[in-house]
C-alpha cells in the first residue's frame, strides 16, 4: 500500500511538473503575440515615443529616443499600416521568434498595397518582451547564446511584395551591409 502511495505521488507531481510546463510555455507565446501586437498597434497610431521604450536596452544605448522618433515621423507619410498576421510564437527561455506579415498601404514612391514578411526577433528584459528585429548586433548576441534556438530557428530574409494585377510580386529589398569583409 506504502508503494502504491509514493507511486502515485510520484505520477501526481510529475503530471504537476508538466502542466505547469506547459502553462508557463503557453503563457510566453500569448506574451510574446500580446507584445508583437502591441508594438504594431504602437507603430500605427504613430506612438513613436512610447514604442521606443519595446526596444532592448541594447539597442535603446545605441539610438536616443530623438533620432528614433524623428526616423520613424519622417517614413510616417511614405506609408499606411493597415493590420498584422501573427504566426504561433516559438519561445525559448528569454528569446522569441514569430513570423509575421504587415500589411499597408504604400503611398511613395508609388501607390499600392504592399506587405512585408519579416520575422520578428523578442528578447525578455526586465519582465517585458522587447522587439529586437532591425538590431542586427542584438539578435546575433542572443542567437549565439543559445545555439540550439539558432540552429532550429535561423534568421530569415525579410522579404517585400506589391499587389499588382491581383497578385503578389516580390519587389527586391536593396543589399544591407553585414560590416563582414568578402
Amino acid at each position: 500500500m506504502k508503494s502504491k502511495l509514493i507511486v502515485f505521488a510520484l505520477l501526481l507531481l510529475t503530471c504537476t511538473a508538466i502542466g505547469a510546463a506547459a502553462g508557463s510555455a503557453a503563457s510566453d507565446e500569448s506574451e510574446v503575440r500580446s507584445a508583437v501586437q502591441r508594438i504594431f498597434d504602437q507603430l500605427k497610431a504613430g506612438q513613436y515615443e512610447v514604442l521606443y521604450d519595446s526596444l532592448p536596452s541594447s539597442t535603446r544605448s545605441r539610438v536616443t529616443r530623438d533620432r528614433f522618433v524623428k526616423g520613424l515621423q519622417g517614413s510616417r507619410n511614405m506609408y499606411q499600416l493597415e493590420r498584422i498576421e501573427i504566426g504561433p510564437p516559438r519561445v525559448s527561455g528569454n528569446l522569441a521568434v514569430v513570423d509575421t506579415t504587415m500589411y499597408a498601404h504604400i503611398q511613395q514612391p508609388f501607390n499600392a498595397d504592399g506587405k512585408l514578411v519579416v520575422q520578428q526577433y523578442l528578447v525578455r528584459e526586465e519582465g517585458s518582451w522587447r522587439v529586437a528585429t532591425g538590431d542586427r548586433a542584438t539578435i546575433d548576441r542572443f542567437l549565439k547564446s543559445n545555439p540550439g534556438f539558432a540552429r532550429k530557428f535561423p534568421i530569415k530574409r525579410t522579404r517585400a511584395f506589391v499587389q499588382q494585377n491581383g497578385k503578389w510580386v516580390e519587389i527586391p529589398l536593396g543589399s544591407r551591409p553585414t560590416g563582414k569583409s568578402k
